[in-house]
């Protein structure tokens, strides 16, 4: 199932890359929140490929900004966004990726991060480590936070969200700086990989977050909540690290 995740994200990822900088089509989900026809198009195939060679599994799926479970049981259940950071996609940034997960009894076993644009593909199987374009990985050695890079995301209504400016404050003053690229499953795949060192946020769907989590998890990072409690991808906000920060950041986020 792997490889199955893993073929399907790369053709999802192409037809990104071939609508990537055309005149696609852009309508929103809310004030702020984009969708495309570079969404669609590359949610369709996936849910597709997934009816056809699983057709007894669920899939989670954030369907033209609606958040549903189609099908099948929910003993097996896929968990997919077919463009994470789509507002850089429209905007020409190159900073977006696919994603998806499957999840076996309440939880992920399989998780995938492709970004097309740079030719990387992430991938993770529980128990069996994290890769990247088929190499290991490993999360970061750093040891204190003021040597760390941090990322982060903003969260569509952080407007009303009472800490998020003393802890970007805090963070940005104790680490050696912090990063915000507008997507979340890119951004824990670099914590996965060692290029970020940690990384918080709020307000995230579990379509963002589950091929993040066991990249994280499998590459022997660290993910709670804030308050150190174990983590669940239906149970934001979350709290990232190479697991020798881990520490450091909780007392940031009190």
């Amino acid at each position: 199932m792997l490889n199955f995740a893993i073929e399907t994200a790369r053709d999802a990822g192409q037809i990104l890359l071939e609508k990537y900088g055309s005149n696609v089509n852009i309508s929103k989900k809310g004030d702020i929140n984009l969708v495309t026809d570079a969404d669609l198009a590359s949610e369709a195939l996936i849910i597709e490929r997934i009816k056809s060679y699983y057709p007894k599994h669920s899939i989670l799926a954030e369907e033209s900004g609606e958040a549903v479970v189609m099908g099948g049981e929910n003993t097996w259940k896929w968990i997919i966004d077919p463009l994470d950071g789509t507002t850089n996609f429209a905007h020409g940034y190159p900073c977006f990726c696919v994603t998806l997960a499957l999840e076996h009894d309440g939880e992920v076993v399989i998780g995938v991060t492709f970004d097309p644009t740079r030719n990387e593909l992430f991938a993770a199987e529980r128990g069996q480590g994290a890769t990247l374009n088929g190499k290991p990985i490993r999360v970061s050695s750093a040891e204190d936070i003021g040597e760390a890079l941090i990322v982060t995301g903003f969260p569509y209504d952080f407007k009303r969200r009472e800490d998020f400016a003393r802890h970007l404050t805090q963070f940005l003053l104790k680490s050696r700086g912090v990063r915000r690229d507008g997507s979340a499953a890119i951004d824990m795949a670099y914590v996965a990989c060692g290029r970020f060192d940690g990384m918080w946020e709020e307000g995230l769907n579990p379509w963002d977050m589950a091929a993040g989590v066991l990249l994280i998890e499998e590459a022997a990072g660290q993910i709670s909540g804030y308050d150190n409690s174990k983590f669940s991808i239906y149970s934001p906000p979350m709290v990232a690290s190479n697991g020798l920060i881990h520490s450091q950041m909780l007392d940031v986020l009190k």
